[in-house]
């Protein structure tokens, strides 16, 4: 580090040294000595000449105690650079200056987190080969701009809360390097477990894994315990630390200072705790870091817990706590990608207890729900590692098998037909419940799960409708559906090919005024002469499963733009209109540009349209898929997420795609008034969507009390009954020129 040594013609000395000529001008040492920062200069000899009071205020030293010495051995530390020296040299002999960010210490020996800056001096400020150097203490932006930053920015990346954990102790080593940091949680049942201790031997963390907190655990089982902060200045004398000394006398850690982490109700949750390898309390430096440290830490325990719940509560039963029909179809598909690849067969059994209204009548349904409980747990335990098990609704659980031959899915079904029937004891009362059970199997009767699903569920009714507590295969003579869907597929092409379909327009109102439209969603309506209006959720599957859908997605897309053109020429007043895309459109490599040229025959801008996607979009990793939806996002196109919540979406991919708006799905809406959690997930959904500046839109509100809990809760967008239902474009036009449209 840079000295100077007195500017004089005689021997340096360390005593009566003067300053630099300048500062014998009073007024330029008083605004020197105002100055916040460290102002030091040096002579050729790198001995001190000079010292303001910022540097006294700073490190504690007087001028008396530095001037005639070298810098660096005022202010050098045990945790300072040790190539600090070189680095400065070589980049004054190099540049004529030097900066840099590095942990020094004052006269109490406290570190101090410093940017320097160094210059060489000239003539008139100490003499050629001479030195200024400026100090600016940053610990606290160090804490602050550095540690925060890099701690949210992990929590925006999702990084798992394990490794976010280690990141605070790391970076709270690196700020203290006299310290050793280390996190645990504490669970319902106040047990600790370790998050992260990366300067702790492994050992350690193994051993207090599951350890109660209690009133002489250590630091931290006594800080969580007592809900306040433990210091123990010396292990190996603290009674605290009495059945723990043995365990930490290898780590050489000799003193602990424990803080409990607390979140927004004050409830315990962890302890942050620093370790130091002397006898010693926390200083000044350590309160700060503690107080940062303890925010982010609860911030990312919180942030972490509300994302499991979330998680469960989207994908999994709250009864049973199996899979959901969403969480299962999305490892069903994957499951049965990898049968395909491997050419193996499967199987999907649908189970539908019965009689089970019948228990509920009699027995209650307290009995009914310890029923599907002990249901769910035979199920389980007839199954093997690779196979899967979710419950749909109600009584159906539905099972897929992998690898399995049908004689072999057969002797499966029969086994679990005989499990079912094992006497329950369900409240007090015993009970023999008999189950119905159809199989698919695959690839034979289906390739993809919905239909498997499908044709599974068509032989569990029939397997009813013959003969109760048996199982059924799906066979040839189940086709007369397959030929009904068929007669649909053919009929389907020509309404494509005559253009015979049509679009009905659904509004979107603004919540905080129903009468003004936020948008129009566009949806396909097939009137046949023959069998009358066709439901989209009748058609739609069709033309998935044909291969039709995106012929089916590009007639929509040029239908819509052009009635939002010829409204526009009209003059009336729509926003934009919403456009389903399917996901299967997205494989095409030409389709952005497609979606482009839409609105250019139509004279229509990117924001004119908004394009719906789903989450099997989203989750998409197919090259041709993320090149066009960047494409679009290039583009100006703003997505939205259709019925979110719904699938299996990871919330990783919210903030990693090009979403505007997320579509909240109509079944929570539908129970928002009934359900605690249907009002827990959309409470959620507004959350997220609010912190990622996205828009909610919220679907199927059809009651003046979903209206009401949606606009209290901070719902921007609704759509549903209650405003309109989806309307041909002229009747569309009535409801736009209504005097008083909507509810207030």
């Amino acid at each position: 580090m840079p000295v100077s040594a007195p500017h004089t013609s005689g021997p340096p000395s360390h005593h009566g040294i003067l300053p630099p000529a300048p500062l014998a001008d009073a007024p330029l040492r008083r605004a020197l000595d105002a100055s916040d920062n460290a102002i030091v200069m040096s002579n050729s000899t790198r001995h001190v000449v000079y010292v303001n009071e910022g540097f006294t205020r700073l490190f504690g030293f007087s001028p008396a105690e530095v001037l005639g010495k070298y810098l660096s051995d005022v202010l050098l530390g045990p945790h300072s650079d040790p190539g600090l020296l070189s680095e400065i040299r070589d980049g004054i002999d190099q540049q004529g200056g030097f900066h840099i960010e590095t942990l020094l210490y004052s006269k109490a020996g406290q570190p101090r987190w410093v940017s320097m800056m160094i210059n060489a001096s000239n003539e008139a400020s100490g003499g050629p080969g001479g030195s200024i150097t400026v100090l600016t203490d940053i610990t606290l932006t160090k804490m602050h701009e550095v540690l925060q930053k890099r701690v949210l920015e992990g929590m925006v990346n999702e990084l798992p809360l394990a490794d976010l954990m280690a990141l605070v102790c790391r970076e709270v080593e690196r700020i203290a390097p006299e310290v050793t940091a280390s996190i645990l949680s504490v669970d319902e049942l106040g047990l600790l477990h370790p998050l992260a201790a990366p300067g702790l031997p492994p050992a350690i963390c193994q051993a207090l894994d599951g350890v109660p907190i209690g009133p002489c655990v250590g630091s931290c089982g006594t800080a969580a315990f007592r809900r306040a902060p433990v210091v123990v200045t010396d292990i190996t004398t603290d009674p605290l630390w009495a059945d723990y000394r043995t365990l930490f006398e290898p780590s050489g850690m000799r003193a602990c200072w424990s803080s409990p982490i607390c979140d927004h109700a004050g409830k315990v949750i962890g302890t942050f705790a620093f370790y130091f390898r002397e006898p010693r309390a926390p200083d000044a430096l350590h309160h700060r870091l503690v107080d940062v440290c303890l925010h982010l830490c609860a911030l990312a325990i919180e942030r972490n817990a509300t994302r499991q719940r979330i998680h469960q509560l989207a994908f999994f039963d709250e009864l049973t706590g199996l899979p959901n029909r969403a969480m299962f179809r999305s490892s069903a598909e994957r499951a049965l990608a990898s049968l395909r690849q491997e050419d193996h067969p499967g199987a999907v059994l649908f189970i539908d207890l019965d009689r089970f209204k019948q228990v509920n009548d009699t027995l209650g349904h307290a009995a009914g729900d310890a029923l599907l409980c002990e249901v769910a747990k035979r199920l389980t335990q007839c199954l093997r590692a690779r196979d899967l098990i979710g419950r749909l609704a109600g009584d159906e659980f539905v099972l897929l098998l992998s690898e399995c031959s049908t004689g072999q899915v057969v002797q499966m079904a029969q086994s679990i037909l005989q499990e079912m029937a094992r006497p329950m004891d369900l409240h007090g009362q015993a009970h023999v419940c008999h189950a119905s059970i159809g199989i698919a199997m695959f690839p034979d009767d289906g390739d993809a799960i919905d239909t498997l699903l499908r044709h599974a569920d068509q032989a569990m009714v029939q397997a009813k409708s013959d003969h109760r507590h048996s199982l059924q295969l799906f066979s040839a003579e189940m086709n007369r559906r397959a030929q009904e869907r068929a007669a649909l597929e053919r009929a389907l092409r020509q309404a494509l090919a005559d253009r015979s379909l049509s679009l009905h327009y659904q509004p979107q109102v603004l919540s905080s005024a129903p009468g003004t439209l936020h948008g129009v969603e566009a949806l396909a309506r097939w009137q046949h002469p023959e069998w009358g209006m066709v439901p989209p959720s009748r058609f739609i599957p069709v033309a998935e499963e044909a291969g039709l859908i995106h012929e089916l997605t590009l007639w929509l897309l040029d239908e819509a733009c052009a009635q939002l053109s010829a409204w526009r020429a009209a003059g009336h007043s729509v926003p934009c209109v919403a456009v389903n895309l399917s996901g299967r459109s997205f494989h095409q490599a030409e389709f952005a540009q497609q979606v482009c040229d839409a609105l250019e025959r139509h004279g229509l801008r990117t924001n004119d349209v908004l394009l719906e996607i789903t989450e099997s979009v989203m989750m998409d990793a197919r090259p041709v898929t993320l090149a066009n939806i960047e494409a679009l996002h290039h583009k100006g196109f703003k997505l939205s997420l259709d019925d979110f919540g719904t699938g299996y979406s990871s919330l990783s991919y919210l903030h990693r795609l090009p979403i505007s708006e997320l579509k909240l799905d109509m079944a929570f809406v539908q129970d928002l008034t009934t359900s605690p959690t249907a009002r827990a997930l959309t409470v959620s959904v507004l959350s997220i969507a609010h912190s990622l500046g996205m828009v909610v839109v919220a679907e199927g509100v059809e009651t003046t009390g979903q209206q009401q809990w949606l606009q209290a809760h901070g719902c921007p967008v609704m759509q549903g009954y209650l405003f309109g239902r989806p309307m041909p474009p002229d009747e569309l036009e009535a409801w736009l020129c209504a005097p008083a449209r909507g509810v207030s």
